[in-house]
């Protein structure tokens, strides 16, 4: 051992490597009668194989395959390390621990639609809406497993008055799984109920009072309407014109023909009914053929 020796017949010496080698040959040679020694050994750098690459992941080493190099694994965006971070060469020339994986645990990226507010259409309860389907993406590789799924109703159906929730689920490879959701609301605008006029009635087309809704004034029979006769329900929710009247209708029963006494039922919608005390009754027989 050390730098000198003596060599004479005899001496033994005793060899070993610095850390890092491996003894390869005798660990022991003595000098001969034949002035050799009586073997031969060198010192082999120790090394382990070179380690496999980690799909969708990496590794740096600090002293690339030899002994006590450390190598440290890394995951690409969105995967996950699962098993040893690091493995270090050994002196018996293997790696410690074992290969780790890469495992895609993040869920994909998914952004619905804002949520909107809309007025029902004129003269119905419902609104018809339509949207863009929502963006997915795979923070991971970008590859969706499936089909994204929706809960409610397709883009452009017809949704009653009300808020509704609309619903996107979206899975990647893995299976991990996002969802995102968004509202829709449907508001109907209504003006005031209408009354009936006394000795009338109203009727209404849709719900009555809702944007574009028609009300047309009648009266009882033996009255007759003063004003108007329609009114509609606008988008300011007012209504056009104004309330009419049910009066009592006035007949003028002092008049010279029938004809002028006709003339006061003309489109009033109501029968006059004619009679006499006797159908032979000159009268009556006029007034009957000027009816027909």
């Amino acid at each position: 051992r050390g730098g000198t020796y003596r060599s004479s017949l005899g001496t033994r010496c005793e060899l070993s490597c610095t850390r890092g080698y491996r003894l390869v040959g005798p660990s022991t040679v003595q000098c001969l009668p034949s002035r050799h020694w009586s073997g031969m050994a060198y010192c082999r750098q120790i090394r382990c194989h070179v380690l496999p690459a980690v799909l969708r992941g990496s590794y740096v080493c600090s002293a690339g395959v030899q002994m006590d190099s450390r190598c440290d694994y890394s995951c690409q965006p969105g995967y996950q390390l699962e098993g040893d971070r690091s493995r270090i060469c050994m002196e018996d020339g293997h790696w410690s621990g074992s290969e780790p994986i890469c495992v895609d645990i993040e869920p994909p990226k998914i952004r619905c639609p804002d949520s909107r507010e809309r007025i029902a259409e004129p003269g119905k309860l419902t609104a018809t809406i339509y949207w863009d389907p929502p963006r997915v993406k795979d923070s991971a590789d970008g590859i969706i497993k499936s089909r994204v799924l929706l809960r409610g109703p397709e883009p452009g159906s017809e949704f009653p008055e009300g808020e509704h929730v609309i619903r996107y689920t979206a899975y990647d490879q893995a299976y991990n799984r996002a969802s995102c959701k968004f509202s829709i609301r449907v508001q109907v605008r209504r003006c005031p109920v209408l009354k009936a006029p006394q000795n009338g009635y109203i009727s209404c087309t849709s719900d009555g009072n809702n944007y574009g809704a028609t009300c047309e004034y009648q009266c009882d029979g033996g009255y007759e309407r003063q004003g108007t006769s329609l009114r509609v329900c606008q988008s300011t929710q007012q209504w056009t014109g104004s309330q009419p009247l049910c009066a009592p209708m006035q007949i003028n029963t002092a008049v010279n023909s029938a004809a002028s006494l006709l003339d006061q039922f003309h489109e009033k919608r109501r029968l006059l009914v004619i009679s006499a005390p006797d159908p032979s009754n000159r009268y009556y027989k006029l007034q009957l053929s000027m009816l027909q």
